[in-house]
């Protein structure tokens, strides 16, 4: 080996693999990210437990009771597009904290309403923070992790929704009867401690530093700058708005199906319809894996015709344990696009308008799927749960088209 020269700069080549770790930052990201989105899941489901606890306590009618999950979503949807544009603007982590404080602190004034008006404005302000941390965690998430895991990171975003269910399912039941809904609201003022270490142990990724450092853009003027982008953010809107439809479509009214045409008990619907949310799971962390290792569109179009033909089978079994693995393998591909898509996003746009395109995209789909279950409802009452179930196929099929045409593979794209 020859000497070095005096005053030379020594450089040392990465080792093999390197840009492929996670590094503790990339991990404290993910954590941070997984955290706001599972307050998400666990918030909308507490809230089902408690409405009949709710109306009793104040009164309302059934109609008023339900409108507490709408004003909730509505402020999701609005908290999407505001604080969505305010990370690209202020960052990840100091926003991210924002929304998480924003949603512990209306939870718990939840606890303390009096009446109808009160609560509802809670929920709606509360749920302002809600909408924020899907769209943030993702894009901190798909920042802070290698080029080459960047979907398995948004799938185990995706993945704390599915926890933050399953831990309202456990807990709901226990807490509920002891310490009453007002209670419940106040467990809600938890995730005040967690932002509080978000803010602690997260910084922010270095390409929002660097890009950030270079000039601020219009975001949402970059999700429509051109023809091309143009053509992505419209075939983004569909598969976020048919992922949301056929989700709340089918779960809303699964329950409902299994109870009146199998004559399934309560309990028994809840087992069944808990393999399909653990299917939905398992669906998740698949499409990670494989969008990472193949790509992201041919992964996308093998579980959107994968869903189309399996709703149609969901909707004819009839013979109960046939129908126990149908709803979770039907759950595996019905929701199994959310381990890919907060990539794919991520991938679309550049850092300047990245967490903007999460939660205007998303959060647009979220507000259009709501009308799933009334959709569904409507054409169960008038035809057959099986007419309902033949639409929800055809809708998903919207995805295959827009996957095809509008999507372009970003596999291995550096972020910009």
């Amino acid at each position: 080996m020859e000497p070095q020269a005096s005053g030379a700069i020594a450089t040392i080549a990465p080792a093999a693999g390197a840009e492929d770790r996670v590094t503790t930052a990339g991990w404290k990201a993910l954590a941070g990210s997984v955290i706001g989105f599972s307050m998400d899941g666990f918030d909308l489901l507490i809230l089902g437990f408690m409405l009949a606890a709710i109306s009793a306590d104040l009164s309302l009618t059934s109609t008023r009771a339900g409108s507490l999950v709408t004003f909730t979503l509505m402020g999701a949807v609005t908290g999407g597009v505001i604080f969505g544009t305010l990370s690209d603007q202020f960052g990840r982590v100091r926003v991210l904290t924002w929304t998480i404080l924003i949603f512990a602190v209306f939870t718990g004034l939840c606890a303390f309403a009096r009446g109808y008006w009160d609560l509802a404005v809670y929920r709606m302000i509360a749920g302002l923070g809600l909408g924020g941390e899907y769209g943030i965690g993702m894009a901190l998430a798909a920042e802070a992790w290698p080029t080459s895991k960047r979907a398995r990171a948004s799938s185990y975003v995706a993945l704390g929704w599915q926890g933050g269910v399953l831990l309202a399912a456990l807990i709901t039941p226990i807490l509920l009867p002891v310490i009453g809904w007002r209670g419940m609201f106040m467990v809600g003022l938890a995730p005040t401690l967690v932002a509080f270490i978000v803010r602690r142990m997260l910084d922010e990724p270095e390409i929002f530093v660097k890009k950030h450092a270079s000039g601020k853009e219009n975001s949402f003027r970059l999700l429509v700058k051109d023809g091309n982008t143009f053509r992505t953010t419209l075939g983004i809107a569909i598969l976020c708005s048919v992922q949301n439809f056929v989700y709340y479509g089918l779960m809303i009214w699964m329950p409902s199906y299994l109870a009146k045409r199998l004559g399934f008990s309560l309990t028994k619907s809840g087992i069944w319809t808990a393999m399909t949310v653990l299917g939905m799971a398992i669906g998740i962390w698949v499409v990670g894996q494989l969008a990472d290792r193949i790509g992201r569109k041919p992964i996308f179009i093998l579980f959107q015709v994968s869903t189309v033909i399996m709703i149609f089978v969901y909707g004819r079994v009839t013979e109960p344990k046939t129908l126990l693995w149908v709803g979770a393998v039907m759950g595996m591909c019905v929701n199994g696009m959310m381990g890919g898509l907060g990539a794919l996003i991520s991938e679309c746009y550049p850092t300047a308008a990245r967490a903007t395109a999460q939660n205007v995209l998303f959060n647009l789909g979220r507000a259009i799927g709501g009308l799933g279950p009334l959709v569904a409802g409507a054409v169960t009452t008038k035809y057959s749960f099986n007419a309902a179930i033949t639409l929800l196929a055809l809708v998903y099929s919207l995805d295959i088209i827009a996957t095809v045409f509008l999507i372009p593979e970003l596999k291995g794209k550096e972020l910009e």
